[in-house]
């Protein structure tokens, strides 16, 4: 029987251990991957020391992959399909990024990121468009993807293009009604994490759809990072350190002409993303169906002050499975697909690396935990 190498979970609280476990066969839907490259995330982090949704041990855990399809399962596109082009996967040859399942599966260690080898649902990897890309790069964008996107979903915003395809309107014509609804700035607060530095890329494309209602993108971000963030599509960046960085930005919205009604909540605090959206309910002449809405990746605290006229969405991918591979064939398989192909988003923000081989695992989360900006760290898995 052929094995692989992992860093297993074999404990809440408990560092990882190397050890050799069987490789798998893919099931039905399923890619194996060679993985190559892993990103490192916070939650990574909470799972192993305070054992974050793991319900059984050992395990596996890891989300953000990059690596190298080595076999495929039945029902898995690897040629043209009646459903036209998209993602195909060729044993031995197809280059992807992916996002690890294995919270969907019950932590079967199998499906775990930080090991050799890991089996993937198809619609969970992304083909790379080209070698341009390297395995570092590649492994800094499932999480940094799905997590903006599914916020943007999660508020209920169209996604780009969406507004066009149901209107009768004929393309590029700007309306009056088109004009009047480009009235609000959306906010990325903590934009110089991994999840907000594409929070603002997804964003910026948001903004540049005609038909959609942003007129602006504004980012919170520390001093060091603001000319980065800014060059991501930012359109206005503020120190989330300065003492009165809720009024800054109210102020510049209300100068801008905008209402901010939509937060995604990178990293950092609920308590001021709250301050600002309340700072334009008391506008809102639209009733609930504008409801301020903020899509948050950190968990949502149990003892959080709910703030009248302002929900808060904890974002998570769908618990059904069709679903599920719904959202992520489009947010791999068609808008990073898409945006990667054409340059209008790169991978970021930069990866480091912490270390080659999974024993290295273990010393880049303690480096994590102990605070990064605006860098994603790698552990490189083979070359």
């Amino acid at each position: 029987m052929a094995t692989h190498l992992a860093a297993v979970s074999l404990a809440k609280g408990e560092p990882f251990v190397l050890q050799d476990r069987p490789t798998p066969k893919p099931g039905p839907g399923e890619l194996l991957i060679e993985v190559k490259s892993v990103a490192l995330n916070p939650a990574d982090g909470h799972m192993r020391d305070h054992g974050l949704f793991i319900p059984t041990y050992p395990t596996v855990i890891g989300f953000d992959i990059s690596g190298l399809v080595l076999e495929v399962g039945s029902k898995v596109p690897v040629g043209v399909t009646d459903e036209g082009a998209g993602p195909l996967f060729r044993p031995g040859i197809t280059r992807v990024a992916a996002y690890a399942a294995s919270f969907w599966k019950s932590y079967d260690p199998n499906y775990g990121a930080f090991q050799e080898r890991c089996l993937i649902p198809w619609q969970h990897a992304l083909p790379l468009p080209d070698e341009s890309i390297s395995w570092n790069q590649a492994a800094t964008l499932p999480v940094a993807v799905e997590v903006p996107l599914s916020a943007w979903d999660a508020m209920g915003i169209l996604r780009v293009g969406e507004a066009t395809a149901s209107s009768s309107a004929p393309a590029g014509a700007i309306t009056q009604e088109n004009k009047k609804q480009k009235r609000e700035a959306l906010l990325i607060w903590g934009a110089s994490s991994s999840v907000g530095t594409m929070g603002v890329q997804s964003a910026r494309l948001l903004r540049e759809d005609r038909d959609s209602c942003f007129a602006a993108v504004y980012a919170t971000a520390g001093a060091a990072n603001r000319k980065y963030v800014s060059s991501l599509g930012a359109d206005r960046v503020f120190d989330y350190k300065e003492p009165q960085v809720v009024d800054a930005i109210v102020s510049a919205a209300k100068e801008d002409g905008l209402v901010i009604r939509h937060c995604f909540l990178a990293t950092g605090q609920l308590a001021p993303c709250q301050a600002v959206l309340k700072a334009f309910f008391s506008d809102d002449q639209g009733g609930e169906s504008q409801r301020a809405k903020i899509g948050s990746a950190p968990i949502i605290p149990p003892d959080v002050e709910e703030v009248n006229g302002v929900e808060t969405i904890f974002l998570m991918p769908s618990m059904d499975e069709g679903e599920r591979s719904a959202q992520f064939r489009y947010w791999m398989g068609a808008w990073l697909r898409e945006n990667l192909a054409n340059g209008t988003i790169r991978p970021s923000p930069e990866p480091r690396i912490v270390g080659k081989g999974l024993g290295a695992i273990n010393a880049g989360l303690d480096v994590l935990l102990r605070g990064v900006s605006c860098t994603k760290l790698i552990v490189e898995v083979a070359e």
